[in-house]
């Protein structure tokens, strides 16, 4: 539908999406690794999360499954997230569900300014690979 929402259907039926950011801090730096991903939402969340989409309430919450493979990490495809809308037209961020998934880790731990210059770097090898490959 849009760079912020999305649906499809199939043969399971109708699933809704909302792009979220995803911040994992980085020990003593002040700005957090980013990340842009989807998340599925019930149609429920998806319906409130439009409906105040220009005036966001704060306090919602939509529980999502995270929607997105990320380079360096394990399969991180389908985790359990919850959205948390944000003021100022910025996109919701996410909070991974506690759990032993490295990302989730990171996410409630922080990272290393060394752990995140090793996954940009992973995450910049896949799309200069993905490119090269287009290329072909």
């Amino acid at each position: 539908m849009t760079s912020d929402l999305c649906w499809y259907d199939d043969e399971d039926g109708r699933h809704f999406f909302i792009r979220v950011c995803l911040e994992i801090p980085i020990v003593g730096i002040h700005q957090p690794f980013l990340w842009g991903v989807w998340v599925s939402v019930s149609e429920k969340s998806f319906a409130r999360y439009v409906e105040t989409y220009e005036a966001p309430d704060l306090g919602d919450r939509y529980f999502g499954w995270f929607c997105n493979y990320l380079p360096y990490y394990p399969n991180t495809y389908g985790l359990k997230t919850m959205a948390r809308p944000r003021a100022g037209n910025q996109r919701p961020s996410i909070v991974p569900e506690e759990s032993d998934h490295p990302l989730s880790v990171d996410f409630h731990q922080g990272i290393t300014i060394e752990r995140a210059q090793a996954i940009a770097e992973a995450a910049m090898h896949r799309v200069q690979g993905g490119l090269d490959e287009k290329r072909h």
